[in-house]
């Protein structure tokens, strides 16, 4: 549906793929066992599903924890500008379902989800990605995210789930998001109330909202009414797929008073294990 939607129905048209970009974190987990399956890579099995025969169409995982999209749009950026690219597939899927663990609470929130975009060359217009900004802290905070056992005494051992540190993640993102936002933004020489949107990863309501807080104090600016859609009320926290989905909701009209217009300057943010925290400032 993702290639029909965008107009890529025809075979011939596949075949113009520079790259598949495929960002999730645990592969085709098969259920509750210990392995995960990803031999071969799922940007593979994709470019195989789809039926692209182009030898020259590179297909890969990324492994970058909730920011994975972000960092694969990022990538594909860089190719299209190096001149090795001029149409990129970036995908962003995960099965949370499979690796949370029934018994702990911090589990609850984990969802399943998946989105894409084509990113593709477009030369003469005033739109497309403006900068952005990629860090990883890996001292203390590598193992915020983690895989444990289950809080299930009676539970296999060997088993493996998803854990995390809440509150040094919270704690993390509070401290470093906003300023990674700063950054990208900073190098375009926009002014902070010309950003109409910000789509942020759907992790926590409350820590997306003190982030948001805490990135307009960093200009002295109040928060815009309106300025964060949020759809994890409802479609809970898919790491590396929240926030296209989001965008998609917007640019689709079904988040009642969200949308976007021509012209209009938005902010992707995220951030996820490793620890790793990214943001794009686009213009629509």
């Amino acid at each position: 549906d993702l290639v029909r939607s965008r107009g890529l129905g025809d075979v011939y048209k596949r075949q113009e793929l520079d790259y598949i970009i495929l960002a999730h974190n645990f592969g085709d987990v098969k259920s509750t066992a210990i392995q995960s399956d990803l031999l071969p890579s799922l940007a593979t099995r994709v470019k195989y599903r789809l039926g692209i025969e182009n030898p020259n169409c590179v297909a890969y995982d990324i492994l970058f924890g909730c920011p994975g999209w972000i960092e694969g749009v990022i990538q594909a950026q860089a190719f299209i500008k190096a001149g090795i690219a001029s149409k990129v597939l970036v995908i962003g899927a995960e099965t949370l379902s499979r690796v949370v663990d029934k018994y702990d609470r911090d589990s609850m929130i984990y969802s399943d989800g998946a989105g894409a975009c084509i990113v593709e060359k477009n030369e003469g217009q005033d739109a497309g990605i403006l900068s952005h900004a990629t860090q990883t802290f890996a001292k203390e905070e590598a193992y915020h995210l983690f895989f444990g056992n289950s809080f299930d005494k009676n539970e296999d051992p060997g088993v493996r789930y998803i854990k995390m540190h809440g509150r040094k993640i919270y704690e993390f993102a509070l401290n470093n998001v906003p300023a990674a936002m700063k950054s990208a933004l900073d190098k375009t020489g926009i002014a902070i109330n010309e950003v109409k949107k910000i789509f942020i990863h759907q992790a926590n309501e409350k820590m997306d909202e003190a982030i948001i807080k805490r990135f307009y104090r960093l200009y002295k600016t109040p928060v815009p009414e309106g300025v964060m859609p949020m759809s994890i009320h409802k479609l809970g926290n898919s790491s590396v797929a929240t926030v296209p989905t989001l965008l998609d909701l917007v640019l689709k009209g079904t988040i009642e008073n969200q949308s976007i217009q021509r012209g209009d300057v938005i902010i992707l943010a995220s951030v996820g294990a490793g620890m790793n925290i990214n943001a794009i400032v686009y213009r629509y």
